[in-house]
């Protein structure tokens, strides 16, 4: 049975990520794609279940004080997260555990998974480019164009904190890097792995 891993995917809003991970599906072996919990309005065509689990604010917080959230952050005034239960479940199938989340996300999971964790920055090859794509899809006001542009010049400086950097220049070339990476990161091997490893081998 294959171990089951976790890959980190951050990046701003309009770097394709979601179009990569749908483009890389068959290629990358049975895969969980973590879905965030959110406090935000669902927008058209999203469902619930689907593209997020959405709940009320006040539910939200009582699962903060439960200590459900693997992650969780406040973004543009609306709550995030990451609940852990079916994440532990895919981890124990031995499935890839792929989360698309921000920065901040980033640095708590690895905080405390590290060992099983492996993380790309997903990014088009400049912000004038990403500005493009934002407005191409038509789907946002300007006032959240002009947020989301600042933003990704704040996650940007981050990118350092990453084991690897995705250009999506070319769809095709992302998706085939992305492929790579996700297969390797269910070679990282933890502690535990690593003592097991020893023992035997010594005998």
């Amino acid at each position: 049975m294959q171990k089951g891993a976790i890959l980190v995917l951050s990046g701003p809003s309009g770097a394709g990520k979601s179009t990569i991970i749908n483009a890389a599906s068959d290629e990358i072996g049975e895969y969980y794609f973590s879905i965030s919990t959110t406090t935000r309005e669902p927008r058209v065509g999203e469902e619930n279940g689907v593209d997020y689990f959405f709940v009320s604010k006040e539910s939200f917080e009582e699962d903060i004080k439960a200590e459900n959230f693997l992650e969780y952050a406040e973004v543009h005034g609306n709550y995030y997260g990451t609940s852990l239960k079916p994440v532990r479940q895919a981890l124990e199938e031995g499935k890839l555990v792929i989360f698309d989340i921000d920065v901040q996300g980033h640095r708590l999971v690895r905080a405390k998974m590290n060992d099983i964790t492996t993380s790309a920055f997903i990014t088009p090859p400049t912000l004038s480019e990403l500005e493009t794509r934002l407005r191409a899809r038509c789907t946002d006001d300007e006032s959240v164009i002009v947020n989301r542009v600042e933003n990704a010049k704040d996650e940007i400086l981050a990118v350092g904190e990453y084991d690897f950097r995705i250009i999506n220049d070319s769809i095709e070339k992302a998706t085939k890097d992305f492929i790579v990476l996700a297969n390797a990161a269910r070679l990282k091997e933890g502690q535990e792995d690593e003592e097991k490893f020893l023992k035997d081998w010594l005998g």
